[in-house]
């Protein structure tokens, strides 16, 4: 529930039939490591890798995915793809390795995501298991 002070906007703020006032905050996602079915749901991969399509990192040993649904069906690995993958990680399917984000943050920050001198935007950095 926003504060009584907060800015009222058509789009995102409406008060309902009891005065509660309710803000949309937008791209918001709870994630949570509780056992439930949805997080033992593997992902349908459908592409091949060709190492034209996927650039690897200049600093790491690893290539880019720019979209969730490019992570390739038949490489194994490290791959760094958007944080938008979190929705679909399965624990049996994928092993979480860290990010690329700075590559000093902390132990799990292992490089920038730069691609020939580009630096991309943060991504996580998986590996399939199987």
């Amino acid at each position: 529930m926003p504060p009584d002070n907060c800015e009222e906007k058509a789009t995102d703020f409406k008060i309902d039939e009891h005065g509660q006032k309710w803000r949309r905050m937008g791209n918001i996602c709870w994630f949570t490591n509780l056992d439930i079915e949805k997080r033992h749901e593997e992902m349908t991969l459908c592409r091949h890798y060709a190492p034209e399509e996927y650039p690897t990192y200049d600093d790491y040993d690893a290539i880019d995915v720019k979209k969730t649904n490019d992570i390739s069906s038949d490489y194994f690995g490290v791959m760094g793809v958007p944080i938008t993958f979190m929705q679909y990680y399965c624990p049996e399917q994928f092993d979480l390795l860290g990010e690329f984000n700075h590559g000093q943050d902390n132990e799990f920050d292992l490089a920038v995501p730069s691609v020939n001198g580009k630096v991309m935007f943060k991504r996580i950095a998986i590996r399939r298991k199987r």
